[in-house]
């Protein structure tokens, strides 16, 4: 029995794997099944021909305030850095976006800036306030009123605001405006983040110069001394930090999320303490209100990756929040900008050994639906698709209808995500999340390295890129670093995809090392520990191809395997699963010869997030069959044998075995690779030769042939650019203008194809959709 046949006699005994928690899977019984018509071969995990009714997050309104706008008030900003054309002083109150909200159910919010210009130094004269506002939606409707009615103008209007004051005089530490009646508090006395409003009315505030909580009553006036983190733990703003005492709570990470749950606030630390072993590690701290103290629980939230920062919590059942957490870039460089869903009483399912909250995702504010074209054209991320592509990502909340606000902090004058060179606008967005029934295609379409066409490959951002593109897989590279741990990179060889070469440090580490039998000069992950290889940032490797990409160089790090799986099973395909993952193990013969074997710490890692069977979503992928025969008895996942046009296995080279993979390729060497290998992953020319001038030949039998064998077979790689399209499909004779990528498509689909992989992956999906 071949290996896809024990595994789709497996799979006829259990159901289909659970979606992401927002996906309703309605896959048929046939697909539950497994295996092509034939029953030749294991199920795929992108579940051909079923269908999924899963939640699309959809826009459904959109109201802006003018960057430049001004509230009453006295000058501000002063000593505010210059951006984007302007310069401070401005004459009024700067509202720079909303770090925080409450809903008053009647259309209108509470909307609370954080400490104006974002440092204690530049902020003295900026009032802390809390904004009473009415977004007039902008729906995209036309005619009648309401929320399916006719479409508003699109703007926030002001109404009021209350300002933050110690008039009781509680603050025992100097104040800006500590000498007047009204004691205003400034953006120079507390960095106010998040906001939960009690039953009472009283105004609970999360701040980050403590960080504290603080206790307003209504009108904004400080009922209550700050209360202040237990065992000590204090930022470098901290007006009790003592003389050479070293904080623990980095500036500007304190607390910018906060949830309310009856007489109970669950404030999150927006970063890592300065002490955690774990810089992914978010706390979650408990505090009533009752009593006035923190009751001593706390729990973990682990960030997608390391510079991570948790943007806003907001309530949403017992024991159940969502949770925005994003990173610092914006505009075409964000990566990160999602709302999850936490539930304090489950733990992550990734062998953490129950020391993270479960988190799954609500939505993905780059990939928002935008189906009535709300200010379409208008700037950055606002087309047929909804983004938030801002730096601040702030504001989220359940409304009472049960749909999604969020929102932005603008950090005027400094953001321009939409528009480069002018100040962002604050927005509030009304999303909805529609149940949506989608088929499947029935061909795979994995991500090559992620979004390589357009931004540096094995990088978080290109396989979230690849994502947003509707990838159903990620495909990351793996090699090990000196220290052991597995990290995404096309070669272990890293001077033409990271800047190391910048880096006078590790110019002595410049060598060169015989790799598979060549001769490889540069420098190599497995002489490098991760925290070396973390100083390093990605660049595009291909830059006279793609030098669109190397707007981007310089800004992501080398991701480590855990995070890319982190990524993917956090994440959703545009058809509700969950994404796949599809490693790649580099030269393992050679990692081998020198003490850093990939397959014991490959298998752990999947192991750890939960993966060992054919179900679920991975591919383990080899150039050589010897780790792909080890791995095929210590892992129950997928397998996948690359071959090339040319060549041999290097592990049969080292060895003194004369197959090489041509021998791999005919009926009988494919049934050898069906004991051992689910899927035979073929270089295009395997599939479809090309002619002596440059098109396609005939097709090859060789698909029909691994059908038989019972292996899915996948082609590798198409990509959009002339130079490597068959001659009939280049488009010009300029080598790095796009090329018909569909047409070659098709002609490769017809054989049979199960899947593709790609360096524009949505290109791929467009083709595939034009076909059905």
């Amino acid at each position: 029995m071949t290996r896809s046949q024990t595994h789709a006699r497996l799979l006829r005994t259990v159901a289909a794997a659970t979606a992401a928690v927002v996906a309703l899977t309605a896959a048929g019984s046939a697909a539950a099944a497994g295996g092509r018509p034939d029953g030749a071969g294991a199920e795929s995990p992108h579940h051909r021909g079923a269908a999924t009714t899963h939640l699309v997050p959809t826009l459904e309104g959109r109201a802006t305030l003018s960057a430049d706008y001004l509230a009453e008030g006295p000058p501000s900003g002063a000593a505010a850095s210059a951006g984007n054309g302007r310069q401070g002083p401005w004459d009024g109150q700067v509202v720079p976006g909303f770090s925080a909200m409450v809903d008053n159910g009647d259309g209108t919010f509470w909307a609370q800036p954080d400490n104006g210009f974002g440092a204690k130094g530049n902020s003295a004269d900026f009032l802390l306030r809390s904004y009473l506002v009415r977004p007039d939606w902008d729906t995209g409707r036309s005619g009648g009123t309401g929320r399916k009615g006719g479409s508003g103008s699109g703007q926030i209007k002001v109404l009021d605001h209350i300002s933050y004051n110690d008039a009781n005089g509680l603050l025992d530490f100097d104040i800006v405006r500590g000498d007047t009646r009204e004691r205003l508090l400034t953006g120079a006395d507390f960095d106010i983040e998040s906001v939960a409003r009690a039953d009472d009315g009283t105004l609970w505030v999360g701040e980050e110069f403590g960080p504290f909580l603080l206790h307003f009553d209504a009108d904004g006036t400080l009922l209550d001394k700050p209360y202040p983190l237990p065992g000590g733990l204090k930022s470098p703003q901290n007006p009790y930090l003592a003389a050479g005492e070293t904080p623990t709570v980095r500036a500007s990470r304190g607390f910018e999320a906060m949830a309310r749950s009856g007489r109970y606030l669950y404030p999150v630390l927006e970063g890592a303490l300065t002490t955690d072993a774990d810089q992914r590690r978010r706390v979650i701290h408990e505090f009533d209100t009752r009593r006035g103290q923190y009751t001593g629980r706390t729990w973990a939230y682990q960030a997608d990756q390391e510079a991570n920062v948790v943007g806003d919590a907001f309530t949403v059942g017992k024991n159940r929040f969502w949770v925005v957490e994003r990173d610092d870039f914006e505009g075409p460089a964000a990566v990160t900008k999602r709302v999850y869903e936490i539930d304090l009483t489950r733990t992550e399912p990734d062998g953490s050994g129950g020391r993270y909250v479960r988190k799954d995702l609500v939505l993905d504010a780059l990939r928002v639906a935008n189906p009535r074209g709300i200010d379409a054209g208008e700037g950055y991320g606002l087309g047929e698709t909804y983004a938030l592509p801002v730096q601040s990502f702030e504001t989220v909340l359940r409304l009472r209808d049960g749909r999604i606000l969020i929102a932005n902090d603008n950090n005027y004058p400094g953001n321009s995500a939409r528009r480069p060179g002018t100040p962002d606008d604050t927005e509030m967005v009304v999303i909805d999340l529609r149940k949506t029934r989608t088929p499947d295609d029935g061909v795979t379409v994995i991500g090559h390295r992620g979004a390589s066409g357009y931004r540096p490959e094995h990088t978080l951002a290109s396989y979230e890129q690849a994502i947003l593109q509707c990838a159903d897989v990620i495909e990351p590279d793996v090699v090990p670093t000196k220290d052991g741990v597995l990290v995404a990179r096309h070669e272990n060889e890293i001077g033409g995809t990271t800047d190391v070469a910048k880096h006078p440090e590790f110019a002595a580490r410049r060598t060169t090392k015989t790799v598979d039998g060549a001769a490889v000069t540069g420098w190599f992950t497995e002489d490098f520990t991760l925290a070396e290889l973390r100083t390093l940032r990605a660049v595009e490797r291909l830059p006279q191809v793609r030098p669109g990409n190397k707007a981007f160089d310089g800004l992501y790090q080398v991701p480590t395997l855990d995070e890319v799986l982190d990524l993917a099973r956090h994440s959703q395909t545009c058809d509700g699963r969950p994404v796949g993952v599809a490693p790649e193990t580099k030269h393992p013969t050679y990692f081998a010869s020198i003490g850093l074997s990939l397959t014991a710490p490959l298998v752990a890692e999947l192991g750890a997030h939960g993966y060992d069977s054919p179900r679920d979503p991975v591919v383990v992928q080899s150039f050589e069959t010897g780790n792909l025969r080890e791995l095929d008895r210590l892992t129950g996942v997928r397998l996948a044998l690359n071959v090339s046009a040319s060549g041999a296995p290097y592990d049969l080279v080292a060895a003194g075995d004369p197959r090489t993979y041509a021998d791999l390729v005919t009926p009988a060497g494919l049934r050898g690779v069906a004991r051992y290998a689910d899927i035979a992953s073929l270089e295009k020319n395997v599939v479809v030769p090309r002619d002596a001038d440059g098109t396609l030949g005939e097709p090859t039998s060789v698909v029909r042939d691994a059908h038989r064998a019972g292996l899915d077979v996948y082609a590798w790689t198409f990509r959009a650019e002339n130079q490597f399209l068959p001659a009939e499909y280049r488009s010009s004779a300029d080598l790095t203008a796009h090329g018909d990528l569909a047409g070659e498509l098709d002609a490769f689909l017809d054989t049979g194809l199960d899947g593709v992989f790609a360096d524009q992956p949505g290109l791929a999906v467009a083709a595939l959709a034009a076909r059905d």
